[in-house]
């Protein structure tokens, strides 16, 4: 019987090993085939989801060659006469046993199918062999699309070791799946280290039972800790040559307030960046001496300037969380141990709620925490290793495309830990809503791209280009993507895949579900005391 455009069509005897058609032509990274559309139909009916959906967009396909089986999948669908054109993306190949299914899957195709090769549908239970993780240390997150039963695995080690990326729009379910992906982790290593930066407040609740929660009434993190840039970023309010001269005052006044601490005497060489404490006031006195140095020529509006600003952080409760005269001692051992879960007591997760911080500084605190998991890293190097997962919500906030924005800090010590933080064993989780107004180097730095629905063309048109792999079909879906639906691409996956993720329990997921105005809106009483109590907490400027 004639595979493809037989007249008239014969039901064949056997569905599940009946040839859906032929590979066409052959290239490097895929081929173009022919399908009979009869054939297929007769397919969609299966109990078998995955054998149900053969020859659809994403779907998989088989090609026996040489003793192996080469999968790839559909990416774009056409027609020519009575037969369907599908283009295929070549994924991996494995190898056949004496049932005929696939075992020891493995990416990448070193053998391919000629022009006339048969072609299948892959069914589920070659589906599980594909996609499972075997022993390799992993988590599992969810389905495989289309099956009802094949898990979907992220390779833990390959997937923390080089980055990775959380990407999707609004709506969509992405902070959801962020909790979910982090709670399988703690489940999976309840020692583990990971440093969350929350700046809307939405995780603290989700990982309560797993985690320790810090926001402004409770961080205290030393000012002390900030190094020269990010004291300049806090402390001078100029621009351009005024800059520079407050810059280079500050710079000596501030190195001389640390020499003065007994902590620095243990100390061969201090630095203005040495994390050293010192006083406020020992700052702003040796500001004033310095000013009285001047001859009555001299401008001493720059020490002025100075002075003014520290006074002004001093005596603004807004800044107490990191200004307070309470953090002077060196708290460095206490905070470091707090931070990073060392130990972790089986709540390996620190949610670090920066949505109360001043938004002045909020890029300073964000730069200070991401720096203190560096410099640890660095300065822990061929000690007992204690690996780092820092994951930053709202990511593009801090590493945004446009150089032009002022959070030099901030930008600085996270493309430096995307490039270099595999070395030392710190792992960057960027969670964003607008890659496109990520920095690009960043983004190409993530092994792992986790790509939820993303509306915007442009945001489309970024992922497709800094995806690690050329898994067009999936790519071209992210659009299409149902909620709680992502395309997974790259070190932390066998193959390219469309996962759909697991329901999370209520008590696990952030507080971010979108108001329900119908409901909200139909509800009246109470107004005053409401009003009441929403302008003290406004007043209070607390919660």
């Amino acid at each position: 019987m004639d595979i493809v455009g037989s007249t008239p069509f014969e039901k064949p005897a056997s569905l599940a090993t009946t040839p859906l058609g032929r590979v066409e032509l052959v290239s490097g990274g895929g081929a173009e085939t022919r399908l009979n559309p009869q054939i297929l139909e007769l397919l969609a009916g299966d109990a078998d989801p995955a054998v149900a959906m053969a020859g659809e967009i994403g779907s998989m396909l088989k090609m026996t060659v040489a003793g192996r089986c080469v999968i790839a999948s559909v990416h774009s669908l056409g027609s020519e006469g009575a037969e369907i054109v599908a283009r295929i993306a070549f994924l991996g190949e494995g190898v056949l046993d004496d049932a005929g299914h696939i075992s020891a899957f493995r990416r990448g195709v070193t053998r391919f199918p000629l022009p006339g090769t048969p072609v299948h549908a892959v069914p589920s239970p070659d589906m599980h062999a594909i996609f499972s993780a075997g022993n390799v240390p992993h988590v599992e997150i969810g389905t495989v699309h289309p099956t009802s039963s094949t898990r979907a695995a992220l390779l833990v080690d390959a997937m923390l070791g080089k980055h990775f990326a959380l990407l999707g729009s609004t709506g969509t379910g992405k902070s959801t799946a962020t909790a979910l992906i982090l709670h399988r982790i703690c489940q999976m290593a309840p020692a583990g280290h990971i440093v969350m930066i929350d700046p809307h407040g939405e995780y603290d609740a989700a990982f309560a039972g797993v985690g320790a929660a810090y926001d402004v009434s409770n961080l205290a993190m030393p000012y002390w800790l900030m190094n020269f840039e990010e004291h300049c970023e806090v402390l001078l309010t100029t621009s351009g040559a005024e800059r520079q001269t407050d810059a280079d005052i500050l710079a000596k006044c501030l190195l001389a307030a640390r020499q003065k601490n007994r902590a620095a005497d243990p100390v061969a060489r201090i630095t203005v960046d040495s994390p050293i404490p010192y006083v406020l006031s020992d700052l702003t006195n040796i500001i004033q001496t310095e000013m009285g140095k001047l001859d009555k020529a001299s401008n001493s509006a720059p020490f002025l300037r100075l002075k003014q600003k520290i006074e002004e952080i001093r005596s603004d409760p807004r800044y107490h969380f990191m200004f307070s005269g309470m953090l002077v001692g060196d708290s460095m051992k206490s905070f470091i141990k707090r931070i990073f879960r060392l130990p972790g007591e089986g709540k390996p997760i620190s949610v670090i709620d920066v949505s109360g911080v001043p938004s002045e500084i909020t890029s300073v605190v964000v730069a200070v925490l991401a720096r203190c998991v560096f410099d640890y890293a660095i300065w822990a190097r061929g000690q007992a290793q204690h690996p780092v997962l820092l994951v930053c919500e709202e990511a593009h906030r801090y590493v945004p495309s446009d150089r032009s924005t002022n959070n030099g800090p901030v930008r600085k010590i996270l493309e430096r830990i995307a490039k270099e933080g595999r070395k030392y064993g710190v792992s960057l989780g960027l969670v964003t809503q607008r890659p496109s107004d990520l920095a690009e180097g960043v983004l190409s730095q993530c092994g792992t791209i986790i790509s939820m629905r993303l509306n915007n063309e442009r945001d489309q048109a970024f992922v497709k280009a800094a995806m690690p792999e050329g898994a067009r079909g999936f790519l071209d879906s992210i659009p299409a993507l149902r909620n709680r639906e992502a395309i997974v691409c790259g070190e932390g996956v066998s193959i390219p895949i469309r996962v759909s993720f697991d329901d999370l329990e209520a008590g696990l997921r952030p507080a971010s579900n979108d108001p329900v105005f119908s409901e909200l809106w139909s509800r009246t009483g109470d107004e005053d005391a409401l009003v009441e109590h929403v302008i003290g907490r406004w007043r209070n400027q607390g919660r």
